[in-house]
């Protein structure tokens, strides 16, 4: 067998491990993805092995082990060798009769949080519980490095080995946000000294922007750091296990408030969760007063104190162009060449936190802070910044550095967008998809993901700093139902969405 590797890696060319990837593998900086499929079906463990020797395990990335060189430079690099998937594909003993089932889940995720990866194969394995839920039949639990791949790349990437339910030779659908900048259909000299000015405004706010961002990203470095607030992580958070809990609302609710405020998702979903954080710290702080929950004034002093919490999001924002989910899929069946690895940015996002009696105010600042958010180069300056840092220091330089952001700031935020339809993972047909990340110094991840007509929001947590993160996410579900209500009540929505 060692023969037959090493022929394997003599005839493949090794590939270096991007800047990006190699900040993923070093101890102090261990991160893994973990997508929880919830199955409609009972599992067939045979029926994804077989599936996975056609796709995932045809991928270079998922077909690499790995290698730590020993020259001077001791960079560590791909080497692509042979795939046993059957190796990579686990099927826990469970008891059928087991009371507790949704418990038991909770605690396996956690427990897979403690276990390192297995660096002599691909780093990457699939755990098949035969476990029915209150929300599937079975379940699937996909781990993944994070060195394999940014988020989006992979969540690509796992919707390239799935097909349509209503049609299972075609590839998901997934909306595409297009984008636009002023009408295209005007001319005219005016009109071209109009768009003249607006094109030099244009780039006076992003040289503004981008200069703010970036210094406040450089105070944080140094000295800047968020709020001690319940939600801040201890010292040695990332080495903690963390608990998985996720919710699925309504896709249409979101879309409800999206078109009424005139907003897009992301924005509904930032200002729901600034209204969940807001309920669920005013419970931690031992106040009675939730303002969104009785609809009581608030007195200016809770006011003022709320909105005092400086609490932000370290968010990586995928710089790479999407290969597409069609590209990857061909990769996989053709073993076709495709662009792939991780090339990402940090951006700041601040949360507005505070105690508002009017629910709509949450959405307000949201899309104000996400609207500034995009008129800035934050991501391409943090990125080149810490690239010449790995470059001129090295990897230790550039993870402490990195480290002292996440340190401090309070949470990661993610919002990926998923496929339209139902979507079947190797004759398994899911009735969600609950992604999230751990390994990171934050004790509090968020993300929302989107499939068909849900959304699926997934908590992560540390629970010696949040011992109660079913509580959290009801906050957020509750958020939202009120913010829903407050649009109907005012009459702002339309139903000719």
């Amino acid at each position: 067998m060692d023969g037959e590797t090493n022929m394997v890696r003599e005839t493949v060319e090794e590939e270096p491990l991007s800047p990006c990837s190699r900040l993923f593998n070093s101890p102090d900086f261990n991160c893994a993805i973990i997508v929880t499929m919830g199955c409609k079906v009972k599992g067939n463990p045979s029926a994804i092995i077989d599936g996975l020797k056609h796709t995932l395990a045809n991928h270079p990335r998922f077909s690499s082990i790995l290698e730590m060189k020993n020259g001077k430079k001791g960079k560590p690099s791909w080497v692509r060798t042979k795939v046993r998937v059957e190796e990579h594909v686990i099927v826990p003993d469970i008891d059928p009769d087991i009371k507790t089932p949704d418990q038991y889940l909770e605690d396996y995720i956690s427990t897979l949080t403690t276990v390192p990866m297995d660096l002599s194969k691909p780093l990457w394995e699939i755990h098949v519980l035969c476990l029915k839920t209150s929300n599937a039949e079975s379940i699937g639990l996909l781990k993944i490095h994070h060195s394999l791949g940014d988020g989006m790349s992979l969540m690509s990437l796992f919707l390239a080995c799935t097909r349509k339910t209503s049609d299972p030779e075609a590839l998901p659908t997934v909306a595409v946000q297009k984008k636009q900048f002023g009408p295209t259909c005007y001319s005219g000299f005016f009109n071209k000294i109009w768009w003249l000015f607006v094109g030099l405004w244009f780039i006076l706010r992003l040289v503004f922007n981008t200069f703010v961002d970036v210094l406040i990203f450089a105070l944080t470095i140094c000295f800047l750091r968020d709020t001690e607030t319940p939600l801040l992580a201890k010292p040695s958070s990332e080495l903690k296990p963390k608990m998985f809990v996720h919710r699925i609302i309504s896709l249409d609710d979101v879309k409800l408030v999206k078109n009424a405020m005139n907003m897009t998702i992301n924005d509904v979903l930032l200002g729901v969760t600034q209204a969940g954080l807001s309920r669920y710290l005013s419970r931690r702080y031992g106040k009675s007063l939730i303002i969104l929950h009785d609809k009581q004034e608030a007195t200016p002093k809770s006011k003022e104190s709320m909105r005092r919490i400086r609490l932000r999001s370290a968010i990586m924002i995928n710089l790479r162009p999407n290969a597409g989910i069609e590209a990857l899929a061909d990769m996989m069946a053709k073993k076709s060449k495709c662009r792939w690895g991780n090339l990402f940015g940090y951006i700041l996002l601040p949360f507005s936190i505070g105690l508002e009696t009017d629910p709509l105010e949450y959405l307000r600042r949201a899309k104000v802070t996400v609207d500034r958010k995009k008129h800035s180069l934050e991501a391409v300056f943090s990125m080149a910044f810490f690239k010449l840092i790995l470059k001129v220091l090295g990897l230790k330089a550039s993870v402490v550095l990195v480290r002292k952001v996440i340190h401090s700031t309070t949470l990661t935020f993610s919002n990926v967008v998923g496929p339209k339809e139902e979507i079947t993972f190797h004759g398994h047909p899911l009735s969600y998809i609950a992604p999230s990340v751990f390994g990171h110094p934050h004790a509090l991840t968020l993300h929302f993901q989107s499939y068909g007509n849900k959304v699926i929001i997934s908590v992560t947590a540390d629970p010696t700093v949040i011992p109660d993160p079913h509580k959290m996410c009801d906050d957020l579900v509750e958020s939202l139902k009120l913010i829903k209500s407050s649009v109907l009540e005012r009459g702002l929505y339309e139903v000719d969405v």
